[in-house]
């Protein structure tokens, strides 16, 4: 029997929110999408993978997004007629978790809810009324929950189990690369200095929602005079900057290329810089403190040297691996005192630490995506479970 998935989306413009389904659908499900729009559906040309939308919503819009959910409760009867009864619903994100009680109750109470959750937002974490409001909500509908799946042991320890109210078994899946077929990462990474009189690059790759970052790099290349470049790809937060265009546009040493396919252009994207950018400041001792990036693990696949902060769940990752360039305090005037010392030599010594990282703690392969469709499986009463299959990281709460 293939577990039937229902997968409640904040936000099908999120290529997280692609590579997951693809992971399910690698893992034998098979997965019918129900989410909001925010961008291009990313989800649009997938094959056998039905999507249906719950509506509109905006980036930073709050009140906007809790009516678009009010909105998507009202007409859920008649946005998920006709799809067939599923085994498991996951809910991403607060919002969708909303609706997923409601869901159920559509086809049976009795189908197990998993709330995944790889970001804590800042409103969560707010110790006023709103913060409280939010907690609140999140408990009376995380009730329902059987499973909750996370991201980094970081959100856990500093969130989940203190903070959240939620009493629910954790399942830690990070954000490593998704490698259906063995072909695309096949090959190990080989070192790539700049050719003479080239610069360093620096690719800043993924979610672009760092004001800090985009400042502080911006300073830090003017301040090189043409010794190191930023490469900026993905999906910027355009309401987080004041002009993000403009801005990198004025910028003599940034480059900024557009949205890419993930799994797919990732060879190519990382192959093109020396070093990854996984610093975040955008929730600054919270969220940004807490996570572990897609980029860390996409630039450890590919040989891209990743640049991190002490103090923070990444710089903690990286530290204890002996990889990568992990400071203490990072502003323009230390970035360009640490590149003023780069050398090849030194860039080939920090690329060998990260080469020799055994390959699996990068990738998500088939036999960890059967097993996290077997996890899931087994929550249901009715759909057996395949035996044999290797264990998922689990965190106990």
């Amino acid at each position: 029997m293939t577990l039937n998935v229902l997968y409640l989306a904040h936000d099908m413009a999120d290529a997280a929110i692609r590579r997951r389904v693809l992971t399910l659908k690698a893992g034998g499900a098979t997965v019918t999408v129900a989410g909001f729009e925010r961008g291009s559906n990313v989800l649009a040309d997938e094959p056998d993978v039905t999507t249906i939308s719950l509506g509109k919503t905006a980036d930073g819009r709050f009140a906007q997004r809790i009516g678009a959910v009010v909105a998507a409760r009202t007409a859920l009867k008649r946005t998920l007629s006709g799809i067939a009864p599923p085994d498991v619903i996951i809910a991403r994100n607060l919002e969708t978790l909303a609706l997923a009680g409601r869901a159920a109750s559509l086809f049976d109470s009795r189908i197990p809810i998993v709330y995944e959750c790889l970001d804590i937002h800042r409103l969560l974490l707010d110790a006023g009324m709103k913060g409280r409001a939010m907690r609140a909500a999140q408990r009376a509908f995380g009730r329902r929950a059987s499973l909750l799946i996370t991201s980094s042991p970081a959100f856990v320890d500093n969130f989940f189990r203190p903070l959240s109210g939620l009493d629910l078994p954790v399942l830690l899946l990070e954000n490593k690369v998704l490698a259906i077929a063995p072909e695309p990462v096949s090959e190990p990474p080989v070192p790539r200095p700049p050719e003479p009189g080239r610069p360093w690059r620096i690719g800043w790759f993924g979610a672009i929602r760092c004001r800090k970052s985009l400042d502080m790099l911006i300073d830090f290349s003017n301040c090189m005079d043409g010794k190191v470049e930023i490469v900026l790809r993905g999906r910027p937060a355009y309401g987080e900057f004041d002009d993000f265009d403009a801005k990198v546009a004025a910028a003599p040493h940034v480059e900024f290329h557009g949205a890419y396919r993930n799994p797919e252009d990732l060879a190519a994207i990382y192959g093109d810089v020396q070093f990854t950018w996984a610093i975040d400041f955008f929730e600054e001792g919270l969220n940004s403190s807490w996570l572990l990036p897609n980029r860390l693990y996409e630039g450890g696949l590919y040989g891209a040297v990743p640049i991190a902060l002490a103090g923070t769940e990444t710089g903690r990752f990286i530290g204890k691996r002996g990889i990568g360039l992990v400071r203490n305090q990072v502003t323009p005037q230390t970035l360009q005192a640490l590149f003023d010392e780069m050398t090849e030599a030194r860039y080939a010594e920090l690329f060998s630490r990260l080469a020799a990282v055994e390959r699996s703690q990068w990738v998500t392969g088939p036999a960890e995506c059967r097993a996290l469709v077997s996890r899931l499986a087994a929550l249901h009463p009715n759909v057996p479970s395949p035996a044999d299959l290797p264990a998922v990281s689990t965190v106990r709460s």
